[in-house]
């Protein structure tokens, strides 16, 4: 069996084709077995790992698999499972995807891509905030206020941290994310810290952690944790409409650039830039 597969980046820096966070697009899955595909995943061994299906619900269904697991919602791949929508269909500039967490529209300007995040947030609280300060490295008094968990379309636990600096000395232990940072109803360990800049308080430094095979991974993008951040804000009273452009990735050599912006009517929008790099096929 041949499939056809691209290479993209997403979350791209302005001028830096090998900036944001990788993701390979198989162009169609519908031959796979779920086994085949997270077996792919794992060979790609990238943070995700997407396969486009056919949809009676919206332009196409997408399934999303980290090496491990799949996933109900995930930002980067869903931007960049557009754009290769886009190409494949010839739709224009606004697409539909069936994923496992609903059907998320996605529009672009170029290739500049914005997705609608699948649900309003919820939250539920964390009962240790000076042990979850602790599993990152950090003490009690450099978190800006308590960490929630917040679903925009799939949980993560997000950290409010004092200062960019707090943010950027961060160091997860791996026995404390592994007890403190388990998603709820999950078995994935994750946290995902934030402050804003100092002298700009719309732009805002951000990391996620997360396990992977027991050890601590750093991702370089994450666009659902964007999207969560702009539900950690609506949960704690910020009010909207507001926007924000998010840096990611410098620790781990991917910069990275996440805008994230709330309308008036609450809804959550992500955006960020796609470079496909290239594409190929695979014969299993």
């Amino acid at each position: 069996m041949a499939l056809r597969y691209r290479i993209l980046n997403v979350f791209t820096v302005p001028g830096d084709r090998l900036s944001g966070n990788p993701l390979c697009v198989f162009e169609d899955g519908s031959a796979l077995a779920t086994k085949q595909m997270q077996a792919l995943a794992r060979q790609l061994n990238l943070s995700e790992t997407t396969f486009i299906l056919p949809s009676e619900r919206a332009t196409a269904r997408v399934r999303i698999f980290t090496p491990t697991f799949e996933m109900p919602f995930a930002g980067h791949p869903t931007l960049g499972t557009a754009h290769v929508v886009r190409s494949l269909a010839a739709v224009g500039d606004a697409v539909t995807l069936e994923l496992a967490s609903g059907v998320v529209p996605v529009t672009a300007e170029g290739d500049r891509w914005t997705l609608v995040a699948p649900r309003a947030p919820t939250s539920s609280p964390v009962s240790a905030r000076s042990e979850v300060a602790h599993m990152v490295g950090l003490d009690a008094s450099e978190l800006a206020g308590d960490p929630l968990w917040i679903d925009t379309g799939v949980a993560q636990l997000v950290i409010p941290v004092v200062s960019v600096e707090a943010v950027r000395r961060a160091t997860p232990v791996a026995a404390l994310i592994a007890q403190h940072g388990i998603r709820p109803g999950g078995s994935e360990a994750m946290a995902y810290l934030w402050a804003r800049e100092e002298d700009a308080p719309d732009r805002i430094v951000v990391r996620f952690f997360f396990t992977q095979d027991g050890a601590i991974v750093e991702d370089p993008a994450t666009g659902s944790a964007c999207a969560n951040l702009g539900g950690y804000l609506l949960e704690t009273g910020v009010a909207a409409p507001f926007a924000a452009t998010l840096r990611q990735g410098d620790a781990v050599q991917r910069p990275s650039r996440l805008d994230l912006r709330v309308d008036a009517q609450r809804r959550i929008h992500v955006s960020g830039g796609v470079v496909e790099l290239g594409a190929g096929h695979l014969e299993i």
